[in-house]
C-alpha cells in the first residue's frame, strides 16, 4: 500500500469513528407523556415504598417542581432504574405502560437525575 494511501485509510478511519453512537450511552427511565395519572400515581408508590428515597420531589425538594404527577413519577421511576442496574425490565417491567427510555438526561436545575 502506498503512503498515501495509508494516509487516506486513516483520515477515513478517524473521521469514521468519530461519528459511531457510543454502545455505553446512558438511559433514563421516565414516565410516558401518554400515561395515565392512576398508573403514575401507582409508580410513585411503588418506588417510594421500594428503596428509592422519595425526597426530592416532596415540597421543598430539588424535583418537587413541576408539581406534577409526570413530572414526580418520572424522577422516582428513574431512582428505581438506576438502582436495579438500568435494565429494561427495571424500567419497563414494574412500570407498564407508563414506561420510556431515553438517552436524553432529564436533569434540571439542582433535580440531578442519576
Amino acid at each position: 500500500m502506498s503512503p498515501f494511501s495509508t494516509l487516506i485509510v486513516i483520515l477515513v478511519s478517524s473521521i469514521m469513528i468519530h461519528h459511531l453512537p457510543l454502545a455505553s450511552s446512558t438511559q433514563w427511565c421516565v414516565a410516558s407523556p401518554t400515561s395515565k395519572e392512576k398508573q403514575l400515581e401507582e409508580n410513585l408508590g411503588f418506588a417510594c415504598a421500594n428503596g428509592v428515597d422519595c425526597r426530592p420531589i416532596l415540597e421543598g425538594g430539588a424535583c418537587y417542581n413541576p408539581n406534577t404527577p409526570l413530572g414526580h413519577a418520572s424522577y422516582v421511576m428513574n431512582a428505581y432504574y438506576a438502582t436495579h442496574d438500568r435494565t429494561d425490565y427495571a424500567c419497563k417491567f414494574f412500570f407498564p405502560n407508563s414506561a420510556m427510555l431515553t438517552t436524553t438526561n432529564p436533569s434540571y436545575g439542582s433535580c440531578v437525575y442519576a
